[in-house]
């Protein structure tokens, strides 16, 4: 039996700025993905998908070597997509799944799946660590993206992230700010697909001294001692996207009374955001119809 796990993901800065050379702040959070392969000899891959309730979503049977789909249940697009990723990762080791022996792979979520928490991400390093191939060309030549969630699957820190020349660079860091107690991580409701926001993006003009300025408000916040600062670098940060994006920061769409400051993560308008404030922060959120409100210390790996 061969295990694997890769941590999920939290961008705090950069967003979409990251695909074209941006500094970013990420963070891995405490939820990930699990894998678990178990090698038989029915010449089949059985794969199955496990939420964070232990139930199963996703199920197919693929033959070897071809890895034709002979039977599944569950999104055929998921299926398809699955294939596709299996085929790549040979394509980069053609000894990865190439004999006639079988497996039963069986994945499994620490997080609800609409939580956008990195689910793609954390099974493409899963693959590639099980096909002992390189989890940031499968990851570009298979979704695409930044490839900062992958870094974050591997780390167990914060990492300053960024793209020069398509070379992804992780440099691992401390983020341990004094004022971690005032941090809330609040989910939207809604999982927003990063695919469709980067083609938005891609029409977009962008200066250079923004991405500059981006940058360097990822490094600042390495550095904040009182949440005053930091609330303003949230600030600065929201108003420079939202200015790219030409849409209002999502405080002043939802949350214009809130007394603390708010701050998007990743691709705008679903998923999670930062929130800053005070113990009363989680009842704000939930009296708005906003139930999941994680703390910094629940949502974030310790380090």
């Amino acid at each position: 039996m061969q295990q694997y796990h890769s941590n999920g993901k939290l961008l705090l800065s950069a967003e979409y700025l990251i695909l074209d050379g941006a500094v970013g702040l990420a963070l891995p959070s405490s939820f990930g993905q699990h894998m678990e392969v178990i090698e038989n000899s029915n010449n089949f891959l059985t794969w199955e998908s496990l939420d964070h309730k232990e139930n199963i979503w996703f199920k197919a049977d693929f033959s070897l070597p071809d890895l034709k789909i002979s039977h599944m249940a569950g999104d055929r697009n998921i299926g398809h997509t699955l294939k596709r990723i299996l085929l790549k990762a040979r394509s980069m080791n053609p000894d990865f799944l190439g004999d006639q022996k079988g497996f039963k792979t069986t994945t499994n979520l620490d997080f609800p799946r609409n939580w956008g928490l990195g689910s793609s991400s954390t099974l493409i390093n899963n693959i590639a660590q099980w096909s002992a191939t390189d989890a940031f060309r499968l990851l570009f030549e298979s979704f695409g993206g930044s490839g900062y969630d992958i870094a974050c699957a591997q780390n167990d820190s914060a990492i300053l992230y960024s793209l020069k020349n398509g070379i992804p660079l992780s440099e691992p860091v401390l983020f341990d700010p004094p004022f971690r107690d005032q941090l809330y991580f609040v989910h939207l409701n809604k999982k927003q697909v990063s695919s469709d926001s980067i083609k938005d993006y891609r029409t977009k003009k962008v200066e250079s001294g923004l991405i500059e300025s981006v940058s360097e408000i990822s490094k600042l916040m390495l550095t904040c001692k009182h949440i005053n600062d930091f609330n303003d670098l949230l600030r600065e940060h929201e108003s420079i996207i939202a200015g790219i994006l030409e849409t209002n920061p999502v405080q002043s769409k939802l949350f214009p009374d809130f007394f603390g400051q708010i701050k998007s993560l990743g691709a705008w308008g679903g998923d999670f955001v930062l929130a800053t404030g005070d113990e009363s922060t989680p009842a704000y959120f939930t009296d708005k119809g906003f139930e999941t409100v994680m703390s910094y210390n629940s949502m974030i790996k310790k380090i």
